[in-house]
């Protein structure tokens, strides 16, 4: 379904001689009044406004937030891509791989069961330390965790290269929220999408995240808003789902002083 931008919003943006098609959320009456991550969801709504699931009304309501209100109205809110742990993501690629076979046995193209946003896995949550205090401690206790999980880290690399937009980065490489950090978090995303006249465009837009790990969050130190969800809902949000939520309260703090060498 194609976007209703009821707002006029819709626009391109030229950036070294590249043409993005952007939402700019100054068509919005009160946008220019939200925090930062108000500002984020916002965008996501202009962008994913289809007339039936997100109307023009979630985006008034939206720009309209009062801050001292209780939170009543509920909009779906549409991650750009969804972060794993091994324990809670392996049963996601199983429910993708187990579609493939029942789309197969009626007589359909396999190939087409995909995720619809970027998904990745981070194998962090069942690595064990068994060696300590030697040199030579973390290619043993790598050797061990291979051993140990042998069929599901076989089974997860198939999946890397059986899906469109799934990648598993290996054990051994830091936990999860790390890795979100310094290497997964995009900022700004860009896409490939059908534009308002049929054609393919480019699209950018904010870098937004749902993920299996509580420290998902953390994220947010980039700018990239993130929540941690279960794996129903992170799974969901694989196959294009939007999550629903109510207009969530925003909570502002100001630090004073210093902090002291070395604090991170």
């Amino acid at each position: 379904m194609g976007v209703a931008n009821s707002f006029g919003s819709r626009g391109v943006l030229e950036v070294s001689g590249t043409s993005y098609e952007i939402f700019r959320l100054g068509a919005v009456e009160g946008a220019e009044r939200l925090p930062f991550s108000l500002k984020v969801l916002l965008e996501n709504l202009l962008r994913t406004e289809d007339g039936a699931n997100i109307t023009a009304d979630h985006v008034r309501a939206l720009a309209g937030w009062n801050p001292e209100a209780e939170p009543d109205t509920e909009i779906q809110f549409t991650p750009a891509r969804v972060i794993m742990q091994d324990f809670t993501g392996v049963p996601c690629v199983v429910d993708l791989a187990t579609m493939r076979e029942a789309v197969a046995e009626l007589g359909g193209d396999p190939k087409k069961v995909n995720p619809l946003a970027p998904a990745e896995m981070v194998i962090d949550h069942s690595v064990q330390i068994d060696v300590f205090g030697n040199a030579g401690a973390l290619e043993r206790n790598m050797e061990i965790e291979y051993q140990r999980n042998g069929e599901r880290y076989q089974f997860l690399r198939w999946g890397q290269t059986a899906f469109d937009d799934f990648k598993v980065v290996p054990p051994g490489m830091g936990i999860v929220h790390q890795v979100n950090l310094e290497y997964l978090a995009r900022t700004v995303m860009t896409r490939e999408v059908t534009g308002a006249d049929g054609a393919t465009v480019l699209r950018a837009y904010p870098d937004t995240c749902v993920g299996t790990d509580s420290h998902t969050t953390m994220v947010n130190g980039l700018g990239v808003l993130g929540w941690g969800v279960g794996g129903i809902e992170a799974e969901a949000a694989m196959l294009g789902q939007p999550v629903s939520m109510l207009i969530p309260r925003v909570v502002g703090f100001r630090l004073s002083g210093s902090i002291p060498a070395g604090a991170t």
